[in-house]
């Protein structure tokens, strides 16, 4: 089985949107998936519960208090989406199960800045667990990204690509939907950016 925890101490960033749509991914593929949701806010749950019965199925996981249990018998694949400012037992205790973990951070400086110590303890942490980083809303060919991609790599870590800002996540969003759940033609631009990531996140 597959954990992957998305985290960013800071709101808004893109976790959910992430999420979703890694957990979208891994349906499409034919594997059983499960999408927890850690946040307070629970957008992962309310994204679910909009999704189309005739669309490859998610299984929603709730996470309440830091309690992680085992996920049902046949679960292949467990994508977990974090509230802002997660710490302390429910940090440690998602830590604990991830094989991987992705940070969306988006390219200003006061996202940077937001996230440069939670950064810093996960670069440092003893856990098995890998950990990349991810921008978001970002044009890759920009001086943003460029900065961010400098900034990440001196913690040590990869910047594992960037996902530009366009309305087709918020639009497929607002359906229950994914990248993986239309015609790959109208959101070529988008699946590009996903293969040298989906290459990490799949890789053992």
């Amino acid at each position: 089985m597959l954990v992957i925890a998305v985290m960013n101490p800071k709101g808004g960033v893109g976790k959910s949107t992430f999420s979703t749509n890694l957990a979208g991914y891994f349906a499409s593929q034919g594997h059983q998936v499960m999408l927890g949701d850690a946040d307070a806010q629970h957008s992962s749950r309310a994204w679910l519960s909009l999704r189309p019965a005739h669309l490859p199925l998610i299984t929603g996981w709730e996470i309440s208090d830091g309690n992680i249990v085992k996920p049902p018998k046949g679960t292949s694949h467990v994508v977990i989406d974090t509230p802002a400012g997660i710490k302390g037992n429910k940090l440690d205790a998602i830590l604990k199960i991830a094989h991987k973990v992705v940070v969306p951070l988006q390219a200003s400086m006061f996202d940077i800045l937001a996230t440069e110590d939670f950064l810093k303890k996960l670069a440092k942490r003893d856990e098995k667990c890998e950990v990349g980083v991810l921008g978001m809303r970002v044009n890759a060919r920009t001086k943003a990204a460029d900065q961010l991609a400098h900034y990440v790599t001196q913690l040590g870590l990869p910047v594992l690509g960037y996902l530009r800002d366009t309305q087709n996540y918020i639009q497929l969003a607002a359906h229950g939907a994914t990248l993986w759940d239309v015609a790959p033609s109208k959101v070529e631009k988008d699946l590009a950016q996903w293969d040298e990531l989906l290459s990490w996140i799949s890789k053992k």
